[in-house]
């Protein structure tokens, strides 16, 4: 899934234009849908800013971390521990502080692991996390295995995080922030090194290119980029518990940036939406007799993954981008 195949880095014009009548959808979306979905598509959009941080070392660099929620839940636990127990904090120094915490954590875990290559990266990564998700789930004075809630929404005093209107609003602005940044990333200098280092990291160092210090720069903004969407999470569930480390959030990951495309960063967000609608889809299956196939959803999106893998290696967003292709050429 690593090779050029599998990658849609320059979006075609026709794609851009779909992909931009998509975010005016979610500027009007509130307008047109109730409180629920309202949440609900904001979650949404958290999940997708983790699946974007994840994509800049997977599908951007070609590095497969199995240990990615760790910084995404990380933030979520900086906001529970600096917010006191009767009154709100400021948004404007928690968030750059809990940012901050998961950029560390990842600095500290990337000098180690970056040194690795192919399955064993994988493994070292998810060692690490799981070190991390047992430090909190065992450890009483971090929550334990209960977690933690947190009482009152940051206070960003030119809004109210309280109204979910302005949450959403603040969620989408967060996105798009990161979008922009991370595309604008992807064609820097800084982005094509890291790309080539999917590519061929032996020729890039033989080409006089750090790998280690850009592959280290790179996971560590990724874990600072998640770290982001666990703060924002944390804010908007008002509780954060280990679960949010653990293996099964960072595959989540994973699957929602195979879904929808890699290396392109528009195809993450697309697989978050996609993953989270399927999510709901699957589990709310009927019973086919005493075989309850709602109960196991995760044999139905891990199906359809796998066709996902197999007929379409560039996700959601290159079905797209062929669809559009072919009318282009018919018309």
């Amino acid at each position: 899934m690593s090779s050029a195949k599998a990658h849609l880095e320059t979006l075609p014009r026709g794609l851009q234009v779909a992909l931009g009548l998509v975010f005016l959808a979610l500027v009007a979306f509130p307008f047109v849908a109730g409180d629920f979905y309202v949440q609900m598509v904001a979650r949404m959009m958290i999940l997708a800013i983790f699946a974007m941080s994840l994509d800049l070392l997977q599908g951007v660099t070609g590095l497969v971390s199995l240990g990615h929620a760790a910084f995404f839940g990380l933030a979520g636990y900086a906001l529970a521990f600096l917010t006191p127990a009767g009154e709100a904090v400021s948004l404007w120094w928690t968030l750059p502080v809990s940012v901050a915490a998961s950029a560390l954590a990842a600095l500290v875990i990337g000098f180690f692991v970056v040194r690795t290559h192919g399955i064993y990266f994988i493994m070292v990564t998810m060692a690490f996390a799981q070190m991390v998700f047992y430090v909190f789930f065992d450890n009483k004075v971090l929550g334990g295995s209960d977690g933690l809630y947190i009482n009152f929404k940051p206070d960003a005093g030119l809004f109210d995080l309280d109204n979910k209107l302005a949450f959403y609003y603040f969620a989408l602005a967060v996105l798009l922030a990161v979008y922009l940044f991370l595309r604008r990333l992807l064609f820097s200098p800084f982005g094509r090194a890291l790309a080539g280092i999917r590519v061929n990291e032996n020729r890039m160092r033989a080409m006089g290119f750090g790998t280690f210090g850009y592959k280290l720069a790179a996971f560590t903004l990724a874990g600072a980029l998640a770290g982001l969407a666990g703060y924002l999470w944390g804010a908007q569930t008002g509780f954060v518990n280990p679960e949010l480390m653990g293996f099964h959030m960072s595959a989540h990951a994973i699957m929602m940036v195979i879904l929808g495309g890699m290396g392109n960063f528009a195809g993450a967000i697309v697989g978050a939406f996609a993953f989270e609608l399927l999510l709901d889809e699957f589990k709310a299956l009927p019973s086919i007799g005493a075989f309850n196939a709602g109960k196991h959803w995760q044999l139905w999106m891990g199906l359809f993954i796998v066709a996902i893998v197999i007929l379409a290696p560039r996700g959601l967003l290159g079905i797209v981008e062929r669809l559009l292709r072919r009318k282009d050429g018919r018309g």
